[in-house]
């Protein structure tokens, strides 16, 4: 993805839509040679008895996210609920590899860390994570289940909100989160003559914008749209730009063979038009926005 999210620590509150009350509890253990994601033996079937020894924990789906979990991705900062876009998608893929509501559990992993190389402590991430060649050499991705386009947030009444011509937004002083493609679209594709200053977290960034040490940033839409209209008082989103055919994928431990089974579910997901009714129903109110071109 194109984002970030202020890291916390344990794993996210497991509750709501059939699942029993939970708590915050890192998983860590470890698991037996030749079982979990690692798993080195041939993979020949996605049938849900067959995928048992490649999952992380025999029996259960888990599904890693950051935390907190925002909306329109998810709702409440409960993932475990199935509502938001990203949460729905993790329970409709869970559906198709045979697992239950009740047999998925959720786990925290920070979106900088989830692309970082080595063993994974979950089955796959769905994070808003984009799909790139240099994360790619660390881990392994799914089809995408998502196209992104990117966003430009501002304040009301500042400059760039009328002028954000090709030109004039080279002008500007941005600032992004450090690590995302976000920053990467600012650098390749906006090229301001002013270094873009890099933050932490999401949340730093939006912190910049409202003392005014920058003048903009710039994340997918759906996360501009709510950002401007819930969280940052007087903010505005100028536009979107168009499609580079960014997209997010759910992230694996790098060799993962249980990506061929999610491949499959997502597929189906596509052409059963499910994914495109959970886009109209949970993200269509936040991808209503004008293009602007960098």
């Amino acid at each position: 993805m194109t984002f970030r999210r202020l890291v916390l620590v344990g794993s996210l509150l497991v509750a709501g839509s059939g699942l029993g009350a939970g708590s915050f509890a890192t998983v860590s253990a470890a698991l037996p040679d030749g079982q979990g994601p690692g798993n080195t033996a041939p993979l020949n079937s996605c049938s849900y008895s067959a995928i048992q020894p490649f999952l992380y924990s025999p029996g259960h789906l888990t599904i890693a996210t950051d935390a907190p979990a925002y909306p329109p991705w998810f709702e409440h900062n409960v993932p475990s609920n199935g509502k938001g876009y990203e949460s729905a998608v993790a329970y409709a893929v869970a559906k198709q590899l045979g697992f239950k509501s009740s047999q998925v559990e959720w786990v925290v992993e920070p979106f900088n860390a989830s692309y970082a190389p080595g063993p994974k402590h979950f089955d796959f991430d769905i994070n808003e994570i984009s799909v790139t060649a240099t994360r790619a050499k660390a881990v392994t991705f799914s089809v995408g289940y998502y196209t992104d386009q990117e966003a430009l947030v501002a304040l009301k009444g500042t400059p760039i909100t009328k002028h954000h011509t090709p030109a004039a937004l080279k002008t500007y002083v941005f600032g992004e989160e450090i690590g995302t493609t976000s920053l990467q679209f600012i650098d390749e594709r906006i090229q301001p003559v002013h270094t873009p200053e890099t933050f932490t977290t999401l949340n730093d960034v939006k912190s910049a914008l409202q003392d005014h040490r920058i003048e903009a940033f710039v994340t997918d839409t759906p996360t501009s749209q709510y950002i401007a209209t819930t969280e940052i008082p007087h903010a505005v989103v100028v536009g979107q730009f168009p499609s580079t055919g960014q997209h997010y994928g759910l992230l694996f431990q790098k060799g993962d063979k249980l990506v061929k089974c999610v491949n499959k579910a997502i597929d189906h997901l596509k052409r059963a038009g499910v994914l495109r009714r959970l886009v109209k129903k949970y993200l269509r109110v936040y991808t209503s926005i004008p293009l602007i071109k960098p």
